[in-house]
């Protein structure tokens, strides 16, 4: 794409620009810029105190700059006057190391470098909830396997339309929505692509479901676990490896359709997957949707094991067809740019060590997984992952020092102001004591 936004601009009718960056906590932050000075914006970057976000940094250091990518452009849909470029962190000349999208950039680098480029896709489930966040909208929507309901996705055919017409607007190819487990749950597919672009995509489909939701006068949350009684909200992973136009992990002739590159790959994930919780379930709710019990339902993925299988969603590793896998761990809470960062880290490592993901288990998890012996069980709360993640010398080698000891210096911040709170449960429980 041009670099000239703002001819852009009067081509397409964009009066105003969100130049955006996210955080490490995957806070989406953004200035307001008008067309007529997009072009500078392009050649100066966007002033930003980054101490202000979620970023290491103090008040006293300089301004960060924030340089939009113009290929990121998207025009929105439901207010067509602006557009929204995705933004790269700069500060003393170089870009700022522990920013996400800066991270995930990096990462690609050191996979273009050995001939790759990871393909992903992301299937993100949220709730559409009333506005003061304490119910599902929709209180017809009762049924004790909500999986998929024909009527209660047509109550809410105007705002899942709306959603997906956007998506085809702007070019992603969306394919499918439904229900999802959940009473008030839905979840959107689209196509998958290189995996910066589908952390870009990820970032604005958050930022698009929550506005279009406020449009319609409701409320959409991808927190891992709003209500107890109801299935969590994932982000599922669709991984694919590519060298040019080949899928690498494409292999006809194996029984699953995958290369032994592609088991590498996600044995990788599988040897890293506790210190990877710290990423892909990054808050102290994400603990109560891993570690939650079997819905009625069953088709999320529940149980605390790290195992695969074949087409098999009782396992946090599934492959459902030849060349690619599905990895079933990460929350609604995740952040996209280091989703697709701790991917890369972990299984080109899994890649190098010519890891080998054992024989893959063909079993109902739901009823069978206590019967299973030797399996790595996932942490049971923030602190526990926090604490593998600080041990993965190879996570800290990939994501980067920068990123590594800010992500983790802020998330321990996080788990304890997390502590110095009292809940009921605690009076309840213990005052009488």
């Amino acid at each position: 794409m041009t670099n000239d936004l703002g001819a852009i601009a009067r081509d397409r009718g964009i009066r105003q620009f969100l130049i955006a960056y996210v955080d490490l906590f995957g806070t989406p932050r953004a200035k307001l810029v008008p067309a007529a000075a997009i072009n500078q914006m392009v050649r100066d970057g966007a002033g930003f105190a980054g101490f202000s976000t979620w970023l290491d940094m103090t008040p006293a250091d300089p301004d960060m700059l924030v340089m939009p990518d113009p290929d990121s452009l998207m025009q929105l849909p439901w207010k067509p006057e602006v557009g929204w470029l995705a933004g790269d962190p700069w500060m003393g000349g170089k870009p700022v190391a522990q920013a996400p999208r800066v991270v995930l950039q990096r990462c690609m680098e050191a996979a273009a470098a050995q001939g790759y480029t990871m393909q992903t896709g992301v299937e993100c489930e949220f709730f559409l909830i009333t506005p003061e966040g304490n119910a599902i909208a929709d209180t017809a929507d009762r049924q004790q396997k909500p999986c998929y309901d024909q009527s209660a996705l047509m109550r809410r055919y105007d705002i899942i339309a709306e959603i997906s017409d956007a998506m085809q607007t702007l070019g992603w190819g969306p394919y499918q929505s439904d229900h999802e487990d959940g009473n008030g749950q839905f979840e959107m597919n689209w196509h998958y692509a290189p995996a910066l672009v589908t952390a870009d995509r990820h970032v604005f489909f958050k930022f698009m479901v929550r506005s279009i939701a406020e449009k319609h006068g409701l409320r959409a949350t991808f927190m891992p676990k709003p209500f107890l009684e109801l299935t969590g909200s994932g982000c599922h992973a669709h991984v694919s490896l590519w060298q040019g136009e080949r899928n690498v992990f494409a292999d006809s002739t194996d029984e699953l359709g995958v290369s032994p590159l592609c088991k590498q790959f996600f044995a990788g994930v599988m040897a890293h997957t506790t210190a990877l919780c710290a990423v892909m379930n990054p808050t102290v709710n994400s603990y109560k949707r891993i570690n939650a019990p079997v819905t009625t339902s069953g088709a999320t993925w529940a149980p605390n094991t790290v195992t695969y299988g074949g087409n098999n969603r009782t396992h946090m590793i599934r492959i459902p067809d030849g060349g690619r896998f599905e990895l079933r761990l990460a929350d609604g809470a995740v952040n996209p740019y280091l989703l697709q960062a701790g991917l890369l880290v972990a299984g080109l490592d899994g890649m190098a060590k010519k890891r080998d993901p054992g024989k893959r288990l063909d079993i109902n998890m739901y009823t069978q997984g206590h019967t299973v012996q030797g399996v790595q069980r996932l942490p049971l709360n923030l602190l526990d992952a926090l604490r593998e993640f600080e041990r993965s010398e190879v996570l800290r080698a990939g994501l980067g020092e920068a990123c590594f000891n800010a992500f983790l210096k802020l998330k321990l911040q996080d788990w304890n102001s997390y502590m110095r709170h009292l809940t009921q449960w605690e009076r309840d429980t213990t005052l009488d004591t």
